[in-house]
């Protein structure tokens, strides 16, 4: 929760925020995108376009509109040849709904200027301004609980690239917010991190060593780095870390992966790392990419008592 002295600016933020873009998109107009439609039936047929045939239920549920404004939209647009009804099979008392050639016809030039607007819109920024605001777009849908769309468009994708300037601050920064808010490790880990950076980015071999960005719609979502450990010819893997908005599509076992890939190519006979087993997640990882559980022991670290485990792989 929000420090209560803080949060008062924070819902002023939000509102402006929700007035400015109410304005950016065309909300208030009469006629949205410039149609005879307002902004709730544009949203009924993209609905019907999108998923083909929906009950008046999933409609009202998917838009959280009220069922009694939803019916006289549904009878408006039947009277006008835009949409038709079809019994179900499985229970006569429920009819599926979807757009008539007319109907889709009404719609495209929705779907155009949408396009269209939304690319004006884009144009005038910079590429990486561009990934920014669509980045920050996805955070806001991810922290307020969006349900991801059906279909290949809204499919998330990532891809690994090498770090640039300001990425190594955000792996610390990263790995400081998220372990203390999942894991309830405070200091000195964060200093541990910045430690294991600074002496990275100090005494990089670009031969033997590597550090992995995870990038998705142009915002970090994961990390990792392989570097020379102190026993000869061995690599070791630290400060892996996948953002929650980006976990469950592989992005953490694709950055172990780069690292075994490198580590061969690199002349390691073997690599080792350090973790613990509350972490579950990146120790299924570990194991899937052939790591074995080598030791492990109890301690008291960062103000909890964890248990440390040391994971080894042959090459």
């Amino acid at each position: 929760m929000a420090n209560t002295r803080t949060l008062p600016a924070r819902i002023d933020a939000v509102r402006q925020f929700n007035r400015f873009y109410t304005r950016q998109i065309g909300v208030l107009r009469k006629g949205f995108l410039g149609s005879a439609f307002s902004l709730a039936e544009a949203r009924v047929l993209y609905e019907l376009m999108r998923r083909r045939s929906l009950t008046a239920s999933e409609i009202a549920s998917a838009l959280d509109l009220d069922q009694g404004y939803l019916s006289r939209v549904l009878r408006s647009f039947e009277k006008r040849g835009l949409i038709r009804r079809t019994t179900s099979a499985a229970d006569a008392r429920q009819s599926h709904l979807s757009l008539t050639p007319k109907g889709r016809s009404a719609f495209a030039p929705l779907e155009r200027r949408s396009q269209a607007d939304a690319g004006a819109m884009l144009c005038p920024l910079e590429p990486g301004d561009q990934a920014r605001l669509v980045g920050a777009m996805h955070t806001i849908e991810h922290l307020l609980g969006a349900a991801p769309e059906n279909g290949s468009n809204g499919a998330r994708t990532y891809r690994l690239r090498a770090p640039r300037h300001g990425d190594f601050g955000w792996i610390v920064t990263r790995h400081a917010e998220l372990y203390a808010k999942e894991y309830k490790w405070v200091e000195p880990f964060e200093g541990l991190c910045a430690q294991i950076v600074a002496d990275f980015v100090n005494n990089y071999d670009a031969k033997k060593e590597r550090c992995w960005i995870a990038e998705m719609d142009g915002e970090n979502v994961g990390s990792i780095m392989l570097v020379k450990d102190d026993k000869p010819g061995i690599a070791r893997i630290r400060l892996l870390i996948v953002d929650p908005k980006a976990r469950g599509l592989g992005v953490g076992a694709r950055l172990v992966d780069e690292c075994v890939k490198f580590a061969r190519k690199a002349g390691y006979r073997g690599i080792t790392l350090w973790t613990h087993s509350i972490l579950s997640a990146a120790r299924h990882i570990y194991e899937k990419a052939g790591f074995t559980l080598t030791g492990s022991e109890k301690r008291r670290s960062w103000s909890q008592d964890v248990v440390a485990e040391y994971w080894d792989l042959d090459l």
